[in-house]
């Protein structure tokens, strides 16, 4: 999730950074394949699909606005308390992306 979400912010530094901590994991099968996650539904769990659907939903809200319909499947596959920290999570993901990108924070990545 954090991946997508850095992915989604063009967070160069935290796409890196989310892409090496998955790596350890995860299959690299897997993680070149979380910016198209809704077009191999077999290769993530429900849940962890609605996470990263939620994930894109609140990164995206100026133009999703959180819909409904976004929330209540989000709510369906979460506790309560498990969908608000999940929620503080994507949130803390985003601020940190608006710090990260504008400031061009380096990658670990050698040319």
């Amino acid at each position: 999730m954090f991946l997508r979400v850095s992915q989604i912010n063009g967070c160069a530094h935290c796409i890196d950074m989310h892409t090496r901590d998955l790596l350890k994991t995860m299959a690299i099968d897997k993680v070149v394949l979380v910016p198209v996650w809704a077009e191999v539904p077999h290769l993530f769990s429900d849940q962890y699909r609605a996470a990263l659907a939620w994930a894109e939903e609140v990164t995206n809200i100026s133009t999703t606005h959180a819909s409904d319909e976004a929330y209540a499947a989000a709510a369906a596959a979460f506790a309560e308390k498990d969908l608000v920290d999940l929620t503080l999570v994507i949130a803390a993901m985003n601020a940190f992306n608006r710090l990260g990108a504008p400031f061009r924070l380096p990658v670990a990545a050698k040319p």
